[in-house]
Order: C-alpha cells, then sequence, then structure tokens
C-alpha cells in the first residue's frame, strides 16, 4: 500500500527464514542475565516474541522496528535481520500474527502498520484512531487485528482488507493495552480511567469490568492456563485477578513506587514478570505474591516477554537495550 514503507534486511544480507523452534525447557522461577545488545539507539518500547522460532521484534522511539535473531546456546551475540521504516513518530509496540509471517506495529503517528515479512514492506495501514496507538493483538485465527489508543478506544480491523470492523467504546480515558485471549473473541484490556475490561469482540460490548487501581492502568495480561488476569498501574501497584469472580483482586504486589510498564506470564501462569520503572524486572510468584527482582538495565525498563517454553525472559528498556535472561 503506498506510504507504507518497506522492511530491508540487514546489510551483512543474512537470511528472514526462522529457524527451527527450540527444544521445550523446563518451568523455571529463577533467571540470571545471560547476554544483552543494544537493540536501538534510543528507547525500546516493546518487544514481542515469534510465535514459533527463536526470534525477537523490537520497536522503538527511533521510528524502526527491528527483526532479531536471538542467541542461541553457547552465543552471546544477536543478530538483526530486518529493519521496518515507514512511521512518522515513535513506536509504541508490536505484536506477530499467530503463523509469524507478518508483524503489526501502533506509534505515535496514530495509525497501526501491517508488515509482510516474504513481501518485505507494510502491507496495510490502518488509519481511524484520533490519537497516538498504543498496542496490538491478533485474534488466534490471525484474521482480525486489534488495536488501543489515547482516543479512548479500541478497534477491530479486518486484518486482510484494513477495514475497521467495530470501535469498543467505554474507558474514559486512554487505552494502554489490548489483547485477544487466546482461541477465544474475548478482548482483554486496561485503561488510564483505572479499569480493566472484557469484552466480547463478536457484539462489541464489555462482558466484565475489573476494578480496584486507585492510578492509571498501564498493562494488563491473561494467562490461559491459570484464568488469572494480571494488571499494571503507573504507581506500580500489580493486581492479580480470577476472571470468574472479577469484584475483587485475588492479589495485590507493591512493585513502587515507579510505575510498572508491562506485565508478562510465563507459560504455566505461575510467574509473572513485571517491567518497571526504577530499571528493575521483578519477578512474581502468582500463588505467594512473593517477588525477586533482576538488574541489568540503566533505565526504565519499558517491556518484558517469555519465549513460547517460559525457560528464557527477555527485556527491554529506554537505554536501548534488550537483556536475555535464562
Amino acid at each position: 500500500m503506498k506510504g507504507c514503507s518497506a522492511c530491508r534486511p540487514e546489510e551483512s544480507g543474512g537470511s528472514t527464514a526462522p529457524p527451527p523452534a527450540a527444544a521445550e525447557a523446563p518451568e523455571k522461577s529463577s533467571f540470571q542475565l545471560f547476554c544483552t545488545f543494544r537493540a536501538h539507539q534510543l528507547p525500546v518500547s516493546g518487544i514481542a516474541p515469534h510465535p514459533a522460532s527463536p526470534l525477537l521484534a523490537s520497536a522503538s522511539d527511533d521510528r524502526t522496528w527491528r527483526l532479531w535473531d536471538l542467541p542461541r546456546s553457547g552465543e552471546k551475540v544477536a543478530r538483526m535481520l530486518l529493519i521496518g521504516e515507514g512511521h512518522s513518530d515513535w513506536l509504541s509496540g508490536c505484536s506477530f500474527h499467530p503463523e509469524g509471517s507478518r508483524l503489526a506495529t501502533t506509534g505515535g503517528d496514530k495509525t497501526v502498520r501491517l508488515w509482510d515479512f516474504s513481501a518485505g514492506r507494510c502491507v496495510l495501514l490502518l488509519a481511524g484512531h484520533s490519537q497516538p496507538t498504543w498496542g496490538s493483538s491478533f485474534h488466534s485465527g490471525g484474521h482480525v487485528l486489534a488495536s488501543c489508543s489515547a482516543d479512548g478506544t479500541s478497534r477491530l480491523w479486518d486484518a486482510s482488507s484494513g477495514c475497521c470492523r467495530l470501535i469498543l467504546r467505554r474507558h474514559g480515558a486512554p487505552v494502554n493495552s489490548v489483547a485477544f485471549l487466546p482461541c477465544s473473541d474475548l478482548l482483554l484490556t486496561c485503561s488510564a480511567d483505572k479499569t480493566v475490561m472484557v469484552w466480547d469482540g463478536r457484539l462489541g460490548v464489555s462482558t466484565a469490568t475489573f476494578r480496584g487501581h486507585r492510578h492509571p492502568c498501564n498493562h494488563a495480561a491473561y494467562s490461559p492456563t491459570t484464568n488469572t488476569v494480571a494488571s499494571c498501574d503507573s504507581r506500580g501497584a500489580v493486581h492479580l485477578w480470577d476472571t470468574r469472580k472479577p469484584a475483587a483482586p485475588t492479589g495485590v504486589v507493591d512493585a513502587g513506587p515507579h510505575g510498572a510498564n508491562q506485565v508478562a506470564f510465563n507459560q504455566s501462569g505461575k510467574l509473572l514478570a513485571v517491567a518497571s520503572g526504577d530499571c528493575l524486572v521483578r519477578l512474581v510468584e502468582v500463588e505467594s505474591c512473593g517477588i525477586s527482582t533482576l538488574s541489568g538495565h540503566r533505565r526504565s525498563v519499558q517491556s518484558v516477554t517469555f519465549d513460547l517454553q517460559g525457560g528464557t525472559l527477555m527485556s527491554a528498556g529506554s537505554d536501548g537495550l534488550i537483556n536475555v535472561w535464562l
């Protein structure tokens, strides 16, 4: 599509073909820093793991996204495979299509862009939000893409045509994160209005609202193995919720006073990673709410994610670095 711009391979000409998936790793509750690499010169706003291979996408304030081949056993160097250029302002995040062949990006230019790796370019530019877009998430079937924005709405887009299917309006402030629940038409959103909501993506109605945060919510995540929602806010409070009993949180963790920017469950749902504004990654044992910390960033940690097996943790920060923890 005209105006989308392109993604280009690194100058050394590395292949973009996904390497074989990593072998399944055992359950882990503690991590050590394995390697650090500079992903961008400016802050890294978001990272996303490839759904099948040891690849990682990063989005940055430098207006680009990058695709990385992560270090393997015995190696400590990440290899950049692609650079995507086309956004006219900072990027806020990125998310993979379930098949891993496409990447969605969001940012300060109010758009959502869909990039196709085989075509080597942006193939869809989704315009409609009136304020910066903060995040995106694909339906597990890959046919619908959800986005959220500072304009207080979430939108559902046809991932093939780029047409807006539905606009979700109930939050009273910017919507800071959006995520489809796995194998479901339900969506999870959180907002600066201090609430977390579950939506029916077919009908466009809110089916549950979680109230309890005293400060704006920055991010929310869901664990399908435990039916648990985790949400975090601008003063570092992390709330745990049972989706079947939304009236009150089942646990509250104080990770403040600095803001908690993002949360991520490991595969089992027993461990929660928290990206904190005080340069730390916090690990929360979900059942006991016990906390441990990982230090390795020089500035605020903006994004955290686990690989598919839960044996590798990755974090990214305002220092432009990505840390890989094993």
